[in-house]
């Protein structure tokens, strides 16, 4: 099998992987797109000492025979649990005390010909969703996690912090709420994908005043897994704001604690989220995704397109199975 293959922070291409084989319960899937993400590239930089094949956000093809869904297109929830721990036995397998996750904690992930999952993990996918557009399903359903923590209604001031993927996606999801939501970031292109959806954006620098009130929001979102995206975000809340931490940040993190305790600040840590809505949202048309897609390389070339990713502002780089 060949595929990307990621040890002590360095990615390398390899002809020669082991096909994985499904244990009892999984399903072997042929990739057929792959998305890189920031966590992919924050595994680069050491954010987790992950050995193995990286990459989870995936639209596949089911292959082993004897599966119902056999020969249809899938995607996956990336955490297998093991079903017994009290996490899984409340109904919260993304935090399984035993889980593998897909390209991230001991299971073998998307930037390969094939991979594997629990039957319980996939999700078929609609005939007329576009697979280019199923592979941002991910981290959509992560984006649809916010509104499974905060209550957000058409009364509260919402920030999103960021105009990158992410953001992107939660900009829209939050957007379906009614609130009153504003998007900053600091790439006029990207702000005007939002923008042309009649999202509120503004752009922003360092060295420049925020282009609005500070300690006025109810609720704000960091999307970019950067200490000034934390600091920004923190500031924008009133007393008793809610704080939202979408984003994996390498390294540690500064934090004003007194801040936090004198203003009575929430914070949120959010991750994984549920796939069933994200298909539906997307197939709806919902939700805006093509504009997101800014390269595709084929998997040959995957050290390529993780470069391309690397770039300053880059937006989605998906990968595609290598033409016969």
């Amino acid at each position: 099998m060949r595929g990307l293959w990621l040890e002590n922070q360095k990615l390398t291409w390899r002809d020669n992987l082991p096909q994985p084989t499904p244990a009892p319960g999984e399903v072997l899937v042929e990739v057929v797109r792959a998305g890189i993400c920031n966590t992919d590239l924050e595994l680069l930089r050491g954010y987790y000492p992950y050995c193995g094949v990286p990459g989870h956000e995936f639209v596949g093809i089911v292959r082993s025979p004897d599966h119902p869904w056999a020969g249809k297109r899938v995607v996956g929830d990336i955490n297998a649990a093991c079903g017994q721990c009290d996490f899984c036995r409340q109904g919260v397998p993304s935090h399984c005390r035993d889980r593998t996750v897909l390209g991230i904690v001991q299971r073998s992930g998307a930037f390969a010909e094939y991979l594997t999952l629990p039957s319980v993990n996939l999700h078929r996918l609609p005939p007329d969703l576009d697979t280019d557009a199923a592979t941002f399903i991910e981290p959509l359903a992560a984006a649809l996690e916010i509104l499974a923590q905060v209550h957000i209604s058409p009364r509260h001031r919402v920030l999103v912090v960021g105009d990158g993927k992410l953001g992107q996606l939660v900009a829209q999801v939050l957007a379906l709420t009614g609130c009153d939501l504003q998007v900053v970031g600091r790439h006029s292109t990207k702000l005007g994908h939002l923008e042309r959806l009649g999202l509120k954006v503004a752009v922003v620098q360092p060295s420049e005043p925020e282009p609005y009130e500070s300690r006025s929001f109810d609720v704000a979102v960091d999307c970019t897994g950067h200490p000034s995206g934390f600091a920004q975000g923190l500031g924008a809340l009133r007393p008793r704001g809610t704080l939202v931490l979408k984003s994996t940040y390498a390294g540690r993190l500064a934090l004003d604690a007194s801040a936090v305790v004198v203003d009575e600040i929430t914070l949120v840590g959010s991750r994984c989220g549920p796939f069933a809505p994200a298909i539906a949202l997307l197939s709806q048309g919902k939700i805006q995704v093509s504009h997101l897609i800014q390269h595709r390389y084929p998997l040959s070339q995957g050290l390529a397109a993780f470069a391309q990713a690397q770039q300053r502002g880059s937006l989605k780089v998906l990968l595609t199975p290598d033409i016969p």
